[in-house]
């Protein structure tokens, strides 16, 4: 097996999934600016602790740069690309635990926001998926 082959096995690119990617980044960033600028606001509209809101804001910050990142490369790391779908797909799942074992008592605002989230995020990993198996 030659070089080229084994790089072309261990990484992707394609249009499909560089959109994914960077709209995933670029709405985790703002979400995270969102929470951590208005914690204070937010936590009696969405019924979410401040603290909390600042932790999960700043996690998104970090989160969302690295997908930034990897969106920008001219290859990405097929590793990297699954890492990313994965971690979609646990937000998506821990979202619909908390929604449906009452780990919080949000309110109806912050229910739905939960819920239209998780299910934002679920269409952004079902395209990075798509863009992967181009």
């Amino acid at each position: 097996m030659s070089t080229h082959s084994i790089a072309t096995t261990r990484q992707v690119d394609g249009r499909l999934l560089r959109f994914s990617l960077l709209a995933d980044g670029a709405s985790t960033a703002a979400n995270a600016i969102l929470y951590m600028a208005g914690a204070v606001v937010l936590d009696s509209w969405l019924g979410l602790p401040t603290g909390m809101l600042i932790a999960v804001g700043a996690a998104l910050a970090v989160y969302g740069g690295l997908v930034l990142h990897l969106a920008t490369r001219a290859a990405m790391p097929r590793v990297a690309v699954v890492g990313v779908i994965a971690a979609n797909a646990l937000w998506v799942v821990d979202s619909f635990l908390a929604l449906g074992l009452d780990w919080f008592t949000p309110t109806t605002a912050g229910e739905v926001v939960i819920a239209v989230q998780a299910v934002a995020v679920a269409a952004l990993a079902a395209l990075q998926y798509a863009g992967l198996r181009r």
